[in-house]
């Protein structure tokens, strides 16, 4: 899917950048607000880890709107978008590519897959085996690939959003823990509060159709070319050495909980700085403040915690494991 390209915002002069990129976030909220009902803090996460350079993990049960929210999403921002069904017997040259032997040429052809686009819908990623998730490894640390003893660049947009069913589904494999660690964020995508159900239904009766965004009116609100400014931009949103300080304890403290027998390694610390620094932005600031990373520290963090076995016969949580965490640790002023 590929829409057609708007002008960028201007980042070019000094103070901009705030003002670009909150104009960035009010444009492409109200354009996929035409399709999605509801799922606003997922949708400014999933914005956030976009301007970021994250990748998303959004776990929730089927027909929750995670693939329209990607979808959506990729058309507002002009992105050339494409799906892959994570099936068990998908392999990885599904995903990358392979070489055919072309009659015409007398000679081997590289046929690129779906991973070269901007924004890749992995689409119920732990219904593959884990060879087959491993195949996303590289390009999302790197953003590319190696293929045929090649070494192929991605865009450098690419980004993925996976969805996954929760764990306890039929037919799912759990993904591999240096795989997860490769996602910014874990967004849990819930059921839509009643009244924002009786709005879904009452689009649908009107003849709203999930498959044609268009007709929707989801339009782009901002060129390619305005995301990766953006990004570029985001080294002016400052952080005090209180807040960087803040950063690190947040993610020490999960390796020295009781209740976590695998924390956070420096990458989360990484991931947690450059989202708070995108959402400072996003949200019409040129500052970090520690409400900022409160607020970002659970979609950041909790995948990557293993919990402790006393803690797993608890019943808890990761997510109750990091509010101790989080709740532990003194608040800079």
């Amino acid at each position: 899917m590929t829409v057609p390209s708007v002008p960028a915002p201007s980042f070019a002069q000094p103070g901009n950048v705030v003002q670009a990129a909150n104009a960035i976030r009010e444009g492409v909220l109200s354009e996929v607000r035409k399709a999605v009902v509801g799922q606003d803090e997922a949708l400014e996460l999933m914005l956030c880890g976009l301007i970021a350079g994250g990748h998303v993990l959004l776990e929730g049960v089927p027909g929750v709107a995670k693939t329209l929210m990607a979808k959506a999403l990729a058309r507002s921002v002009s992105a050339d978008f494409k799906r892959i069904q994570f099936t068990p017997d998908l392999m990885p040259a599904d995903i990358l590519g392979t070489s055919i032997f072309d009659l015409k040429s007398q000679a081997f052809v590289l046929v690129r897959g779906p991973i070269f686009t901007d924004l890749l819908l992995a689409d119920e990623i732990n219904r593959a085996p884990a060879k087959t998730q491993s195949a996303l490894l590289e390009a999302m640390q790197e953003r590319a690939v190696s293929l045929e003893g090649r070494n192929i660049t991605l865009s450098p947009l690419f980004t993925v959003f996976a969805t996954q069913n929760p764990v306890e589904s039929e037919g799912t494999y759990p993904l591999p823990e240096a795989q997860l660690d490769r996602f910014l964020f874990k967004i849990e995508v819930g059921y839509p509060a009643p009244e924002e159900e009786d709005a879904i239904l009452a689009s649908v009766n009107r003849g709203f159709d999930a498959g044609d965004l268009a007709r929707a009116g989801v339009g782009a609100a901002v060129a390619k070319e305005g995301l990766l400014g953006a990004r570029t931009a985001m080294n002016e949103v400052t952080v005090e050495p209180p807040v960087l300080s803040y950063i690190r304890k947040l993610v020490s403290a999960t390796r020295s909980s009781s209740r976590i027998r695998l924390g956070a390694g420096p990458r989360a610390a990484v991931h947690l700085l450059m989202a708070a620094k995108a959402l400072a932005a996003l949200r019409g600031r040129g500052f970090v403040t520690p409400d900022d990373v409160r607020f970002l520290a659970n979609p950041v963090l909790k995948h990557r915690l293993l919990l402790s076995p006393e803690a797993e016969l608890d019943g808890a949580t990761p997510t109750d494991a990091l509010r101790e965490v989080v709740q532990s640790v003194e608040v800079p002023r």
